[in-house]
């Protein structure tokens, strides 16, 4: 008894050593009781607020307002494009966890920005889009993006907003005065604004749109549009819109609600085993000092102590006085360019991450049985009346068709009254079979015939027609599966299928058991975040290579001196010594041969008129004024515009000597006006006493700047003749005005202006069109009534560049100046003043002349004649040590090993009539590249026989059409290039090698010089652009 008992007292003191320990238990918790444990429910964070702030940068410039007819639609459809973007948000929640609201603002711009409405609602938004209207002139992006920036981060809100923009330009821009559009980009993207970049149309700078967007591309620049035209008609892209809407309420979702891991408490755990007998514990701390003791006996003395500790810091100092200022420090220099990082290691693979979300959708099931037929829709809102076109001027009565073909024979008319009775008339003419006549009406069923006999079985007939689809059936009873068809042949395999949208994430299902732990999983995707902070300094880096070997060292101290050397060997023999002095003079000689005549007056005077231009022919037009009015708008481009200036400058050149005296009655004067938008006119005058020479005109031309506005051209045309043409033309002059534009103008000007110019008689209006841009055609009604209606001066031309080519400028040349007069000086030697080509320079010219049967003898003779002319003209040089003008060779080609040098290199006119008149007609095939070395090697000559002069330029000059035998032509190119030949090609007729001919110019197409016929190789235009080529 007394055992058990000590027992008992034994466990209640082990019960209440525990609770000193521990403290006492708590009250009875979930769990605690013997019922099952109720599972807890899901944590519930509410509905969190989203608002979402929107602001829409609109391209109203004339890059957007001239794409289309008539100019100002495209801006209209934009901006149904943005109603329609507007009606379709609203507020929502979202997913069941955010509640997205929105507020809309928004600008348009093109030099200058209009903020036509500040962040409201969507109905307030709509009333203010209205406003927006066509503003033109140059399209400035960078600051349109840096003032939508403003907008959107310098208005406060109680919540912080999610900031989108939508961006609808086309890329181009004309100026970037704000630093750029990648520029202000970069700073929107850092202060939150994710920008979605859409394209007005499809006419677009890819590479600006892409600058634009936000990161990634692929989200916020997926070829969204507004607007695209369909068999030209204007189609707003809603499906653009659907796709950005949704883009931004699933990003706004990923940036107002924060994913948080589902906690739950878990079952408490069993009770656990005993544990182990715990290990002996650490020292315990030092307890508390004890109280003070009584006093002991006084001890002896001790020895003497050590140095003492170190004392305390004294009180600080008074204040000093101020010093002096230093001096400024020296600029330090710019730091190098950092070098690039190494990549970083890979991670380690992370902890496990929170349970995801539920799973993608199942498949469909299988489909249900067809429904009834549903009752008929309502009948649709009548759409939108459309734009009114302008009605066009009446064109000119046109030339009388021919006849036309004999039409068929009219219907027969209705029967007429019975008349009277005639006399009976003499057979007609058999009529013509008239057409089958109409189905008559169904008769009524006869009476019923006699039964005939059985007749024999006729033949099988035509298969009929299949008949009209009849009401459809009722369902039938499910029938028994039929027999297992034969199986088919495997189809070939598909395509890969288009990418599909990300969808919705689903609603979140129950929580299921804890499922065994699955296989890795693929590798995930998703759209890049945005742009984290700057990371911390990483560590330093491992230990680099050992580096190069370093600069020399500084020149060391000299040595001591060394011993002497042994005896040199004897010196070389010294060289002659000192002139003698000078003898006496010698007797007279005999008399010398009689010297060279010296050059006479004709000759001095071929001299100076071969060297300078001081004795050419001049070329008069007579009192001429010519204004050219040229377009400097924003849809001409910067480098058009220079076009422009240089066909200006390259027409006058032609046209002889401008007026030394702007008020002279005789000569010729030019103006210019350059047009944009109203108010932006500049002009140079014809009565301009500044331009008083050809060069003061050029420099005036050149110094005008590209306007990059508008275009009002009826305006342009009234400015110059207000103030060009109507005060300071004089009598006796012809008024011609050329006109350069693409047609377009803005709707804004007034279009009764176009013919302007043609109210008076003495002025004629030629006038230039040429596609923009945007390679959209120039419009022809609007350039016949600027040329007052005459159509033969209207020229249409796709590009610009064609405005500088040789066969315009030459027609130019005819029309504003019809009748010149050709003036020579009067030069008492000589019969041609022209200055002869290739007098500056030295040119040793080969012509290699195809003689093959392809040529044909009366080809021959004009190949001949041309070689002639070319030596008439060109200024040859006076003898063997003359380094300058012009030396010429001459030979025919047939096949490999035919030959015949006609002349060599030589500056003798004789020898080059003389051996062109007796050069016969080979009449054999063609082989060129052997015919290519030989000419090297026998005519130009190698090495010590080299036959040119030095510094001179070598020229072949291939006559031929290119079918030829091209064996050794890979090597007779490379040869021609190791002897630095330049070479051209004449090639006449249609039928030609092109493969041939390009090597033969060396992969210069601009040296292939293709005629129709040999007899036009003579021709003034022709032979002058061969001339200057070669010299």
């Amino acid at each position: 008894m007394g055992m058990i008992s000590g027992f008992i007292f034994l466990c209640m003191l082990q019960a209440a050593a525990l609770q000193l320990m521990f403290g006492p238990r708590p009250i009875p918790g979930r769990g605690d009781g013997p019922d099952p444990t109720p599972p807890p429910g899901p944590p519930d964070y509410g509905i969190i607020e989203c608002p979402i702030k929107l602001f829409f940068t609109i391209d109203t410039s004339e890059t957007i307002a001239l794409q289309e007819s008539p100019p100002g639609i495209l801006v209209e459809n934009i901006k149904e494009f943005t109603k329609i973007f507007v009606q379709r948000l609203a507020n929502e929640e979202y997913k069941g966890r955010v509640q997205i609201s929105w507020s809309i603002g928004g600008l348009n711009f093109s030099q200058t920005q209009y903020v036509f409405s500040q962040f409201t609602t969507k109905e307030n938004f709509i009333r203010n889009l209205g406003g927006i209207i066509y503003k033109g002139k140059g399209t400035f992006t960078d600051c349109a993006l840096k003032n939508m920036t403003y907008q959107l981060t310098h208005h406060f809100s109680v919540k912080k907003a999610v900031l989108f923009a939508v961006v609808i330009t086309d890329g181009h821009v004309t100026g970037s005065p704000c630093g750029g559009i990648k520029a202000m980009a970069e700073k929107a993207r850092e202060q939150g604004v994710k920008i979605f970049s859409v394209a007005a149309s499809r006419s677009i700078d890819d590479i600006g749109m892409r600058e634009i967007a936000s990161s990634p591309v692929d989200l916020y620049r997926d070829d969204y549009m507004a607007v695209e035209i369909v068999d030209g008609r204007p189609k707003i892209k809603t499906e653009s819109i659907d796709r950005i809407i949704k883009a931004m309420k699933y990003q706004a979702y990923l940036q107002c609600y924060e994913h948080k891991c589902f906690e739950t408490p878990g079952i408490p755990g069993p009770k656990g085993y005993k544990g182990p007998k715990g290990i002996k514990g650490d020292r315990g701390q030092i307890g508390q000092k004890g109280e003070r003791g009584g006093h002991g006996d006084p001890g002896i003395e001790g020895p003497i102590g050590r140095p003492g500790p170190k004392g305390e810091v004294g009180l600080k100092g008074d204040k000093g006085e101020m010093g002096a200022s230093g001096t400024k420090g020296v600029a330090g220099i710019s730091g190098r360019n950092g070098t690039d990082g190494q990549k970083g290691k890979t991670g380690r693979i992370g902890a496990p991450g929170c349970k995801g979300d539920p799973g993608d959708k199942g498949l469909d099931g299988y489909p249900g049985e067809v429904g009834d037929p549903g009752p008929p829709g309502d009948k649709g809102v009548k759409g939108y009346e459309g734009f009114h076109g302008k009605s066009g001027p009446p064109g000119p009565r046109g030339d009388e068709g021919p006849k036309g073909e004999k039409g068929y024979p009219g219907n027969p008319g209705p029967a007429g009254e019975k008349g009277t009775t005639g006399v009976p008339g003499a057979p007609g003419p058999r009529g013509e079979r008239g057409r089958r006549g109409s189905t008559g009406a169904k008769g009524t069923h006869g009476p019923d015939g006699p039964q005939g006999e059985k007749g024999e079985r006729g033949p099988f007939g035509a298969r009929g027609r299949p008949g009209e689809d009849g009401l459809k059936g009722s369902k039938g009873d499910q029938g028994l599966p039929g027999p297992r068809g034969q199986p088919g042949e495997p189809g070939p395999p598909g395509g890969n299928g288009t990418q599909g949208n990300l969808g919705d994430p689903g609603p979140r299902g129950d929580t299921g058991l804890r499922g065994p732990k699955g296989d890795n999983g693929r590798p995930g995707f998703g759209y890049p975040g945005p742009r984290g902070p700057t990371g911390e300094t990483g560590d330093p880096g491992r230990r680099g290579p050992r580096g190069g070997r370093g600069d020399c060292g500084a020149k060391g101290e000299p040595g001591d001196k060394g011993p002497l050397g042994d005896p040199g060997e004897p010196g070389q023999p010294g060289g002659p010594g000192e002139r003698g002095q000078k003898g006496e003079a010698g007797p007279d000689g005999n008399q010398g041969p009689v010297g060279d005549p010296g050059l006479t007056d004709c000759d001095v005077m071929t001299y100076i008129r071969e060297t300078c231009g001081c004795c050419d022919c001049e070329k008069r037009c007579g009192a001429l004024d010519i204004v050219f009015v040229i377009d400097s708008s924003e849809s001409v481009g910067l480098t058009n515009f220079t076009l422009e200036k240089n066909f200006v400058i390259n027409t006058i050149n032609r046209l002889g000597s401008m007026a030394s005296d702007p008020a002279s009655p005789t000569g010729t004067r030019v103006g210019v006006v350059q047009f944009s938008h109203n108010g932006t006119f500049e002009a140079i005058r014809l009565d301009d006493p500044n331009i008083n020479s050809m060069s003061t005109f050029k420099t005036a031309v050149k110094k005008l700047q590209w306007i990059a506005g508008g275009t009002f051209t009826p305006s342009a045309l009234k400015f110059a003749y207000d103030h060009l043409i109507r005060d300071s033309k004089r009598a006796q002059a012809k008024v011609s005005v050329v006109v350069i534009t693409d047609g377009r103008f803005d709707p804004r000007d007034d279009e009764d202006l176009l013919q302007y110019l043609c109210d008076d008689s003495n002025v004629l209006v030629n006038a230039i069109g040429v596609g923009d841009m945007f390679q959209v055609q120039q419009d022809d009604e609007i350039l016949g009534s600027i040329a007052c209606g005459k159509k033969e001066r209207v020229t249409q031309m796709k590009r610009y560049i064609d405005l500088v080519a040789d066969d315009f400028m030459e027609t130019m040349e005819t029309v504003l100046c019809p009748e010149p007069v050709i003036v020579c000086p009067d030069l008492p030697c000589g019969s041609e003043p022209d200055v002869a080509p290739c007098i500056q320079r030295p040119v040793d010219l080969v012509f290699l002349l195809d003689g093959s049967e392809r040529l044909g003898s009366k080809n021959f003779q004009h190949a001949r004649e041309f070689v002639q002319k070319v030596a008439d003209r060109l200024a040859l040089a006076r003898g063997r040590t003359d380094r300058m003008r012009a030396r010429l060779s001459l030979m025919e080609f047939g096949k490999d090993g035919e030959y015949h040098i006609a002349f060599p290199i030589t500056h003798n006119s004789t020898v080059i009539a003389n051996g062109i008149a007796g050069l016969p007609y080979l009449d054999s095939s063609s082989s060129v590249g052997p015919a290519i070395i030989h000419a090297i090697d026998n005519i130009l000559g190698k090495g010590n026989t080299r036959k040119t002069r030095r510094n001179t330029e070598i020229s072949f000059v291939f006559i031929t059409d290119g079918v030829t035998n091209s064996t050794s032509l890979d090597e007779a190119v490379s040869a021609m290039r190791g002897a630095q030949v330049i070479s051209t090609v004449i090639a006449t007729g249609s039928d030609v090698d092109q493969e041939i001919l390009t090597k033969l110019a060396l992969n210069d197409q601009e040296a292939i010089f293709k005629e129709k016929d040999f007899s036009d190789l003579a021709q003034s235009s022709s032979f002058e652009r061969f001339l200057k080529w070669i010299c």
